[in-house]
């Protein structure tokens, strides 16, 4: 008896250390709340706008009567990514940028629909809100391949697209018409997200992965602790289906600037190249490369990067150095 006595004992004071280690890990990774995040990462800026039960947090910046140009961001990040280049535009363009569903301070969707369609419907009802009827798009990553798909079928809206690192060609995704499986153990970062798994994400995306500052990390995996919004993004990735991808890239008939890191470790700049070439209906095609940059070009060097964009936009420079290669 005595011998179960102390078993007993030696069972529940080990119950009892697992479960204040588990409430341990749960404090530590709860969520932060929407309010603590705002009062944190909101600017003067800042606007919250409704659509289809999604509050969207978006910025717009600049002269109402200028020529607008619309920012959408990359997986995982936010509008602030987009900070220097609003600066750099801002004075003589209208700069709308927006955090995505699940991303930043924008809300999760209600619907639970995280597919291309629902966001380019959501991108079709933001603009009409904000009258934008005319206006350049340039995405990032999935931004990018946001901003093809809403090209496509609102072409009569865009002046001009431009494209940086867009992943849309990538084996494990272009042309599926599936979305891809993740790891069994994916969910585990609905429960436990530490910091050190932004801070691989994000140097396994820099051509220089010693280059990550330590703010855009913190950044990153803070705005990430919204509440749900892990859980959005891994939705956003179990229902991505990128389509004819190929098809709609040939048939992109507005001038279209693609911008790429040379050192990309995400998608190679040989995808570069593709695009360019199956760009056979636009009316004006141009390839920058950078040589060093990886695939977060836009963060790793935004002088050079915001430099450019407004170049093209102004039409005081042709990036055609590259099409040699390319064709």
């Amino acid at each position: 008896m005595k011998f179960v006595r102390h078993l007993t004992r030696i069972l529940s004071s080990a119950l009892l250390l697992m479960l204040l280690l588990a409430s341990g890990f749960v404090w530590h990774y709860r969520d932060i709340s929407a309010d603590a995040l705002i009062v944190k990462y909101s600017s003067p800026d800042s606007k919250f706008l409704s659509i289809d039960g999604v509050r969207f947090h978006y910025r717009d910046e600049g002269p109402r009567d200028a020529p607008a140009v619309l920012l959408v961001h990359a997986h995982w990040a936010s509008l602030i990514m987009w900070d220097e280049w609003a600066s750099a535009l801002s004075n003589e363009y209208r700069v709308v940028r927006f955090d995505m569903a699940g991303h930043g301070l924008t809300g999760i969707d209600p619907s639970g629909d995280y597919t291309l369609e629902r966001g380019v419907e959501l991108l079709e009802k933001f603009n009409k809100a904000l009258d934008l009827e005319r206006f350049d798009i340039v995405g990032t990553s999935l931004g990018g391949t946001h901003a093809i798909h809403y090209t496509i079928k609102n072409p009569e809206h865009v002046d001009r697209l431009v494209l940086l690192n867009p992943g849309a060609l990538n084996a494990g995704v272009r042309g599926r018409d599936t979305a891809s499986a993740l790891p069994w153990w994916i969910d585990a970062l609905t429960l436990i997200t530490p910091q050190s798994f932004f801070q691989f994400m994000l140097e396994g995306g820099y051509g220089d992965s010693n280059a990550v500052p330590k703010v855009v990390v913190s950044r990153w995996h803070e705005l990430q602790m919204g509440a749900d919004h892990r859980n959005a993004e891994l939705e956003r990735t179990r229902q991505y289906v990128s389509g004819d991808i190929v098809g709609m890239i040939c048939s992109l008939s507005v001038p279209t600037l693609i911008m790429w890191g040379e050192d990309n470790p995400v998608v190679t700049v040989d995808q570069a190249y593709e695009f360019i070439e199956l760009l056979e209906n636009a009316p004006n095609k141009q390839l920058a490369i950078y040589p060093g940059l990886g695939h977060m070009a836009v963060l790793e060097d935004p002088t050079i990067t915001s430099r450019d964009i407004k170049s093209f936009l102004d039409g005081t420079r042709s990036f055609n150095d590259h099409l040699d290669k390319a064709l």
